[in-house]
């Protein structure tokens, strides 16, 4: 029995239990609305007091619990997905410290020692990405340290900015005469975290990580941090004029995006990616709209059922000979049935099917875009993009799962495993309940009644039918006629983000790189240098060479002449 208790299944007892744990705490912080701020002061200097400050409220506390319950869930799933890894006590490790980073992030309102959990992401972040080290490991990890450290830059900012307020406490942040560049510096450190555009082209990249660091980052952690923040700021930022009419055409912008491109894209993981994407942007467009609470309730919910996709989504790669190319997979349902279904449930709550966790939040959120004073072009970018989100799921599903089997099968698919069985039926069943357990307590932060005729209450429904339906007539399962034309590779180069983010960039170092070789390294620091000393070496020491043979000639003919002189007398 001890021999097969592995450090994942440790870590994973450990997250387990602390959710549980924490959740009658949690509950009775909710159902009390409680908040306990815990001070210590390390350092005063003139008027600024450096301090560490706790936080322990409901949005810190069930924010902490649904992040330990899906890091749990993962590293049941790691135990038996990484079972074969060498280092499979670094890779724990490296998991709990991200796992620690976000808790250190959720828990902490002061800006500097927020800090600590800020860039503990980004740097665990950046090793978890280049876990496998190849080259295109690498590249991906590089891009998403560098586009993370824009976001570090402007946290920096935004403390320099605020010590004229004699505090870095986030919840007392209040008006002054710089508040739009501190509400500028924060926005923008939450969208490089949350990659809306254009920041956005680092989160699909990061899927060279393994599928298990996928499974968490992508849905409960990194990506939701900058949400997180914006949250938090959420009554400070609120008094910024054009703050939130800017935030919500960014977050539409991006939902539209990630939506479209998710349609072109054959990878299996980044259509996932993707579709975090437009999740992501549904958040920021509800925090656009003046909606805070509701983007954390969308939020809770997204985690639980994309991380169910994610560790499905692995079983089916791990399955299919580690092929994460869709058009190649085919009749899975047969073959993995537990693993289909917990996944058919996944996409259905993404896609927003009632009774579901993602109906609850999804579908309050645009209903109150059809309440609020919105514009109407907005409106409409907003259910277009719902609609993709319900054709790319299906196009997904259809591809993979329910059409005919375009490999051979070379080894079994087998689901005997029990850790990879109880993760997702754990997942399973939050992605099913939770949208109906956590609705009352959301529900009871806007109290005003939502009312709205039945064709706009059925609009959702309608809207996401017929995504299913135009994805159902333009899907193709001949993929040898499909040719790549620009319109495909402006839609799925995300608009041409990914080759601007990396193409220019890597360009512009190389050419750096090169002249500041040819004209330093082989230029003025070789005259200068080495080849320099050795020619005025070489050169000095010939014409010295010659003076002295010159030299020397005229002392023979000296003494020659004097012999002669002296012979004579």
């Amino acid at each position: 029995m001890y021999s097969k208790l592995k450090s994942s299944s440790i870590s994973s007892l450990f997250l387990l239990s602390y959710s549980a744990v924490m959740l009658p705490v949690t509950m009775m912080f909710i159902l009390q609305e409680n908040m306990v701020i815990m001070e210590w002061s390390i350092i005063q200097i003139s008027s600024c007091m450096m301090t560490i400050i706790f936080i322990l409220d409901p949005i810190s506390l069930s924010f902490s619990n649904v992040v330990c319950l899906i890091s749990g869930c993962v590293m049941l799933f790691s135990s038996s997905y990484m079972s074969h890894d060498p280092f499979l006590k670094r890779f724990t490790w490296l998991v709990m410290l991200f796992v620690l980073s976000m808790n250190l992030l959720v828990f902490i309102p002061s800006l500097p020692a927020l800090l600590l959990g800020w860039d503990g992401l980004g740097i665990v972040s950046f090793v978890l990405v280049i876990y496998y080290q190849n080259m295109k490991s690498l590249g991906a990890g590089m891009l998403t340290v560098l586009a993370n450290r824009i976001g570090d830059v402007m946290i920096l900012m935004s403390i320099g900015l605020l010590v004229l307020q004699g505090h870095w406490m986030i919840i007392s942040v209040w008006d002054f005469y710089l508040s739009i560049w501190v509400g500028v510096t924060v926005t923008l450190a939450a969208m490089t975290k949350s990659a809306q555009i254009p920041f956005s082209s680092w989160l699909p990249a990061a899927m060279a990580a393994p599928t298990p660091v996928s499974a968490l980052v992508h849905s409960s952690t990194l990506v939701t941090a900058g949400v997180f923040l914006i949250i938090r700021f959420f009554p400070f930022l609120d008094s910024i004029m054009g703050f939130k009419s800017i935030l919500l055409f960014i977050s539409v912008l991006t939902l539209l995006m990630a939506g479209i491109g998710a349609n072109y894209e054959n990878d299996l993981k980044k259509v996932i990616a993707l579709s975090t994407l437009s999740q992501l942007g549904v958040m920021m467009m509800s925090l656009g709209m003046g909606m805070p609470y509701l983007a954390l309730f969308h939020l809770y919910t997204h985690a639980l059922f994309k991380a169910l996709l994610f560790l499905c989504a692995g079983m089916i790669i791990h399955n299919s000979s580690n092929t994460q190319d869709i058009r190649h997979m085919g009749s899975l349902f047969s073959q993995s049935p537990l693993t289909v279904g917990c996944m058919n449930v996944a996409n259905l709550a993404l896609c927003g099917a009632p009774f579901l966790s993602g109906f609850y939040s999804k579908d309050l959120i645009l209903e109150f875009s059809l309440n609020s004073p919105t514009s109407l072009l907005m409106v409409l970018l907003i259910f277009l993009a719902t609609g993709m989100t319900a054709a790319y799921s299906f196009r997904l599903s259809f591809c993979s799962l329910w059409s005919e089997m375009k490999n051979c099968p070379h080894h079994q698919k087998q689901e005997a495993d029990p850790y990879v069985n109880w993760a997702t039926t754990i997942l399973t069943l939050a992605a099913i309940t939770a949208g109906f357990c956590l609705q009352n307590i959301f529900l009871s932060f806007n109290p005003f009644p939502l009312v709205l005729p039945f064709f706009l209450k059925m609009l959702t429904m309608t809207v996401i039918f017929l995504g299913v339906f135009t994805a159902f007539i333009m899907w193709d399962a001949d993929y040898s006629n499909l040719r790549m034309n620009k319109v495909k590779f402006f839609f799925s180069t995300m608009w041409f983000l990914a080759p601007i983010s990396a193409q220019p960039v890597t360009k512009f170092s190389m050419l750096l790189g090169t002249n500041m070789m040819k004209s330093v390294d082989m230029g003025w620091l070789e005259v200068m240098g080495g080849q320099g000393a050795v020619l005025v070496a070489s050169s000095l020491s010939s014409s010295n060479q010659a003076l002295q043979i010159k030299t020397f000639n005229f002392f023979i003919i000296l003494m020659l002449f004097s012999l002669m002189i002296l012979i004579q007398l």
